[in-house]
């Protein structure tokens, strides 16, 4: 069984900054909203709890030189300074988990990968997992009232998808101690509310390069959501990547100012189209880019979801991310009695961001080329913003040789040479 409830919301994504041995944080964000007409659903694969209270390191975790805390077993998991560990297991039956989505479960991009992830929570725990979901959640006091529904049902374990939730959250948190929160793209954290998200500016510099491999005119589109700083560095990853593959290369932007809105995304695409770009890009929750690039036989890269067969003509490849590779070690952790909070930033490395399948207009070189950077990505020998990289307005912004720093890049709010079009003020 699978309880979902839909509502409605289109707010999302943040940033977190980690660093050594303190957790230094920095958010972005913008909202839009869209109706829906409620309605349910429930899955079975269920909670309550007593926040834990030690002095010495979680089990299942080591202390790095620094003092700061990693989970043994997920790449990448630094825990809050302090953090203890946070018993949200139920007195009988099985761990109640919970997951509050933005969008629709079917909506072919951001909202679908996390549902994906949730089947794959099923699949791994089974009967000692029960999961549930709300999908097209409204930010503000409807989220709390849906988080609080979902407490009172007996959820323990509650994971949001959604940068808007945020405060609301962190409000649920501090009133249940009890219960373990996991929150995808924001920034703030609390003793029993945690932080995820990932590196989706790698492999958008690798689709940014299949993308100027397989432009003729060098003129390349991306439809973008929202002018922050996580958007930004995605813009400019692709037009670095598309610059790797052709020199004179250009992107020309323009902005949605939404997450998900099929009709205004491909509306964008077409005008970028009209204004001379031979292949698109997007960073939107639908394909509907990919739609209006069909329609013209352009060359496509999509976001959040593998689409090469249903644009199999024009599809170039896309950055997806795996929320379970997050998720289920996180799961486990509370089925063991070790869950702390703490900030995830997944990679290549681990899995947690992957580059799609490539199409067939991706050439054995294009793809041998995009490999050998991906290899570099993973062994660490390789970092996209490594200078000399400078501004729209030629500055430098990184020195010859100089890897930008964690910190400048979760905050990064300029556009690089290649990029055509401005960040809205």
């Amino acid at each position: 069984m699978t309880v979902l409830i839909h509502r409605a919301s289109m707010r999302r994504r943040a940033f977190v900054v980690a660093t050594v041995g303190v957790v230094a944080l920095a958010a972005c964000g913008k909202s839009t909203a869209k109706s829906s007409t409620p309605s349910v659903t429930t899955t079975v694969a269920g909670a309550t709890t007593t926040a834990g209270a030690t002095t010495t390191a979680a089990p299942g975790s080591s202390t790095t030189a620094s003092g700061s805390m990693v989970m043994a077993d997920l790449k990448h998991f630094t825990m809050d300074s302090g953090a203890t560990p946070v018993n949200c297991m139920p007195k009988s039956g099985p761990l109640n988990v919970a997951w509050v989505y933005v969008g629709v479960t079917a909506d072919g991009g951001w909202t679908q990968a996390h549902d994906e992830a949730r089947k794959a929570v099923e699949a791994k725990f089974g009967d000692k997992v029960k999961t549930t979901f709300k999908e097209t959640v409204k930010e503000g006091p409807e989220t709390a009232t849906a988080v609080e529904n979902l407490i009172k049902d007996g959820n323990t374990m509650i994971i949001g998808t959604s940068f808007g939730f945020q405060d609301s959250f962190l409000e649920e948190a501090k009133k249940h101690p009890e219960v373990c929160f996991e929150f995808a793209t924001g920034y703030k954290t609390s003793t029993n509310m945690s932080q995820f998200y990932g590196a989706g500016e790698d492999t958008d510099f690798l689709a940014g390069m299949a993308a100027g491999a397989a432009s003729k005119t060098g003129k390349i589109g991306f439809v973008a959501p929202f002018p922050i700083a996580e958007v930004i560095r995605e813009v400019n990853a692709y037009a670095l990547g598309a610059r790797t593959s052709n020199p004179a290369a250009t992107v020309q932007v323009v902005w949605t100012n939404t997450w998900f809105d099929p009709a205004k995304e491909r509306a964008a695409a077409e005008s970028l189209i009209a204004a001379g770009v031979d292949a698109l890009g997007s960073g939107q929750d639908s394909p509907a880019t990919g739609e209006a690039a069909k329609a013209k036989g352009l060359p496509w890269t999509g976001y959040d979801a593998d689409q090469s067969k249903n644009f199999a003509d024009i599809w170039l490849t896309a950055t997806n991310y795996h929320w379970a590779v997050y998720e289920i070690p996180r799961i486990q952790a509370v089925l063991d009695g070790k869950w702390t909070a703490g900030n995830y930033y997944g990679s290549t490395d681990d899995g947690f961001v992957t580059l799609a399948p490539y199409g067939k207009l991706v050439t054995a070189d294009t793809q041998a080329k995009i490999e050998a950077k991906l290899a570099g990505l993973k062994d660490g020998s390789f970092v996209v913003f490594t200078g000399p990289i400078k501004n729209q307005k030629g500055e430098v912004k990184i020195a010859a040789g100089a890897k930008i720093a964690f910190g400048d890049l979760m905050g990064m709010d300029y556009l690089v040479e290649g990029v055509v079009g401005d960040i809205p003020k």
